[in-house]
């Protein structure tokens, strides 16, 4: 069960093909920079995350370092998800993250799950939502 939205941030993607070594199918590499809200407060944040292609055409994607800044202190964060290409010829993924921080304001997000949707068109803008788990 997820509970109320915890955050919502908008991206600009960059992003390059990489060597997969699987099935020779494609593999991407995106950088995000962006910001938003988390927790009520306002925050940017930015990460490089990689996607391998599946036989089936879905994607595997893994960030295994974020970071998230806002006035009150610093949050890293790990994610994984799975998505396909849209038919408009962005991405739509959805996984989870779960964060790190020493900030007694976003201490919230230690020790919690979080499920997201992200979704991207061609030219690279993305939203990332944020729900915690129950």
């Amino acid at each position: 069960m997820l509970g109320e939205k915890a955050g919502s941030m908008t991206f600009k993607e960059t992003s390059k093909a990489i060597p997969s070594g699987k099935y020779g199918l494609p593999a991407m590499e995106t950088s995000t920079v962006g910001g938003g809200k988390m927790l009520g407060h306002d925050v940017m944040a930015q990460a490089t995350f990689s996607a391998e292609m599946r036989p089936d055409g879905s994607w595997l994607g893994d960030c295994p370092a974020g970071i998230m800044f806002c006035a009150e202190g610093v949050a890293t964060y790990i994610c994984s998800g799975v998505g396909n290409m849209t038919a408009a010829g962005g991405v739509s993924f959805r996984g989870g993250a779960s964060f790190e921080t020493t900030s007694e304001a976003l201490s919230e997000l230690n020790g919690k799950y979080y499920m997201f949707t992200y979704e991207s068109d061609p030219e690279g803008n993305a939203e990332w939502n944020l729900y915690p788990c129950k």
